[in-house]
């Protein structure tokens, strides 16, 4: 196998490979410009979401400071009513309504990935159980992973609730 110029192994077959991400016109993904940079209206949709979940998150955070020992309510939260809120998301917008170019790099990238947490999750798991709360941790961890599958499913649920629309083409 072979290796870029930063050492990530490349499999040259990848790009030929037809898949869901590259659509029918295998190694050119969907907003994307020449050379696999993304269009400038895409990162312009997932910065400006960004900035809206990341300060949901951090305001969230603020009105529920996690205790020492305790459960992380606020990064738990948000990660839940995350993964809930993705799986509703990405089926509405992908499956219910006219497809867009920045819809979905706004909500489920920028709004949804900036308000979700898995680095803050980790560490907060890490330092329960390094500060002798094993038990707590543990619950934590486990539970919030299963309560997050469980929460997606239920937003893909519920997103398929919805009506179907008329799709046309990307606006």
């Amino acid at each position: 196998m072979d290796h870029d110029a930063g050492g990530a192994p490349v499999e040259h077959d990848a790009a030929r490979r037809p898949c869901a991400a590259t659509g029918p016109h295998p190694g050119r993904r969907r907003g994307r410009v020449g050379g696999g940079r993304a269009a400038p209206g895409v990162l312009a949709a997932v910065a400006a979401g960004g900035m809206i979940g990341a300060s949901a998150r951090y305001g969230l955070a603020r009105a529920f400071p996690a205790r020492p020992g305790g459960v992380p309510w606020a990064t738990l939260g948000a990660n839940l009513a995350g993964s809930f809120l993705l799986g509703l998301v990405l089926v509405v917008v992908l499956e219910r309504f006219p497809p867009t170019r920045n819809l979905r790099p706004f909500l489920a990238t920028g709004v949804l990935g900036a308000f979700t947490t898995m680095s803050t999750f980790q560490v907060e798991v890490v330092l329960l159980i390094r500060d002798g709360h094993a038990t707590t941790g543990l619950a934590y961890g486990l539970g919030s992973l299963a309560a997050g599958l469980g929460l997606a499913y239920a937003g893909v649920v519920a997103g398929r609730l919805v009506p179907l629309r008329h799709r046309e083409g990307p606006r």
